[in-house]
């Protein structure tokens, strides 16, 4: 018998972390000769998609290639489909699950998911060391935990 959930727990595949207010240009490619460009605020990424806040409607398209530069993973190309858009006022927040990213980027993403993880329960559980040296989220991290440990 399968078991029926009646709860809104959270289905993800993959670990997602934020990405506290990285803005930039976010350039879209619909198909080898059209692109889109238009600033967006990347708000969280995993190793399955990405949420993004625009400020201008989202292409309807069933392929967008894009490239993520930022702090520990520059110029990673992916591919995906735009899986939802929740329109509020004149901004769209757009989740965005990748159908095509290098293994090793996955891995690495996935990495850095759970290294934000591993660090939230330490701060819950207020532990003497919350930062660690080895932490691969570390070129995203803004907590202020960071700045602490760092100025040792």
């Amino acid at each position: 018998m399968k078991e029926k959930r009646t709860d809104s727990a959270d289905k993800r595949r993959y670990a997602r972390f934020p990405v506290g207010g990285f803005v930039g240009p976010i350039t879209l490619r619909l198909d080898s000769r059209d692109k889109v460009s238009q600033p967006a605020v990347l708000t969280d990424l995993s190793a399955g998609g990405l949420s993004l806040v625009t400020f201008i409607e989202p292409p309807h398209s069933k392929k967008i290639e894009m490239i993520l530069s930022l702090p520990g993973l520059k110029s990673v190309s992916v591919e995906g489909k735009v899986a939802r858009v929740i329109e509020k006022g004149q901004t769209y927040k757009v989740g965005i699950s990748f159908t095509k990213i290098d293994k090793k980027h996955k891995a690495l993403i996935d990495s850095m998911a759970l290294d934000n993880q591993d660090c939230d329960i330490r701060i819950a559980l207020k532990l003497p060391e919350v930062c660690v040296r080895d932490c691969r989220f570390h070129h995203l991290c803004a907590k202020p935990q960071k700045a602490a440990y760092w100025k040792k």
